[in-house]
């Protein structure tokens, strides 16, 4: 199953404030990178692996246990707290661009690739945009 996160970022030309760019549809658009999400089945029930189109690790191999804490705030560190709490998640396995996930006892993968395809989203709907005035530009 391939699940393409949407196209993000600002609306074509014509909406919002003319010389604004930190007002109209760019406070409104869900702006990031977006990731692109193939999952993929496993021989092993209860494992199923997420190939993306961006590398998280290098050549580095990291796992992550729901029962231990994450430290850091490195891509992959991130993605596995996001998943560990989405739950039914028992360990996450990142290198490069494959994430392997062991699902816990009677869970799906429902909503997986999704969160894996918001990685790298940081405006939302909710979140307020920062203007000018917070890089320390004169708001003139």
């Amino acid at each position: 199953m391939v699940v393409a996160a949407p196209r993000r970022g600002p609306t074509p030309a014509g909406g919002g404030d003319a010389g604004d760019p930190w007002r109209g549809d760019y406070a409104r658009a869900v702006m990031g990178q977006s990731v692109t999400v193939l999952e993929k089945p496993s021989n092993r029930p209860g494992i199923v692996r997420f190939e993306i189109n961006r590398i998280l690790t290098g050549m580095g191999h990291e796992r992550y246990r729901a029962d231990q804490p994450i430290e850091g705030d490195r891509p992959p560190d991130v993605l596995a707290r996001r998943l560990f709490e989405r739950g039914g998640i028992e360990t996450v396995s990142i290198y490069s661009n494959v994430i392997t996930v062991d699902l816990g006892r009677g869970s799906d993968t429902d909503g997986i690739a999704e969160i894996i395809g918001d990685l790298y989203t940081y405006y939302r709907p909710g979140v307020e945009v920062p203007d000018a005035a917070s890089f320390g530009a004169s708001a003139d």
